[in-house]
């Protein structure tokens, strides 16, 4: 099945929601479906992003928060370039497991302006077509991610994970749909088929 144009579906929320779960199932369902999928997910592992990786496991020490903007940013260009402008230029779906919404949130978390943060990134990086934000609340993600792996991530501290779901609940953008992760994994992916069949011309 081939499609006139490429779409951007991004997943975002905070860790432990399952989104990365279900960009997998999501990404799984449409290649089902004969369509051609790219998928992708920041921070990359391009320089960049093994730099915030690595930031993740150590912790912050002397970054500024603009620094470590910088750094999302520029990870982020080469993205586009590199990955995500070519692949919609292939009429292919594009799955992203976080984008610019995520840096506006956990940057925002630190005390820069969210709203300046995405005006930044929209400057060069494609809107996507859906953005599915995953809620729940920030205990019950903090005890799956402690259920579920031994390292916790240097972002994963549930005071500052707080701030981030309260900037998240603040974005009003017309192409999010807010998904609760709460129910089970399956109900979950037959919500997202169900939003997938409203955006994409896929066979009734």
């Amino acid at each position: 099945m081939k499609l006139d144009r490429g779409y951007l579906i991004v997943f975002e929320g905070i860790d432990g929601t399952g989104k990365s779960t279900h960009c997998r199932l999501l990404g799984d369902y449409l290649e089902s479906l004969g369509l051609q999928v790219q998928r992708l997910f920041e921070p990359t592992i391009g320089y960049w992003g093994m730099k915030i990786r690595k930031l993740l496991v150590e912790g912050r020490g002397d970054i500024s928060p603009e620094e470590e903007l910088s750094w999302f940013i520029n990870d982020r260009k080469e993205d586009v370039e590199q990955n995500i402008q070519p692949a919609l230029a292939k009429n292919k779906i594009v799955i992203l497991d976080r984008y610019y919404y995520s840096t506006a949130a956990y940057q925002g978390a630190l005390g820069l302006n969210p709203e300046k943060i995405i005006r930044e990134n929209e400057a060069f990086a494609p809107k996507p077509d859906r953005v599915f934000l995953f809620t729940t609340t920030p205990e019950h993600c903090l005890e799956r991610i402690q259920s579920s792996r031994e390292k916790h991530s240097a972002f994963e501290k549930l005071e500052y994970l707080k701030k981030v779901q309260t900037i998240f609940d603040s974005f009003s953008d017309p192409v999010i749909r807010r998904i609760d992760s709460i129910p089970p994994a399956d109900e979950v992916h037959a919500h997202l088929r169900r939003e997938v069949s409203d955006l994409l011309p896929l066979p009734k």
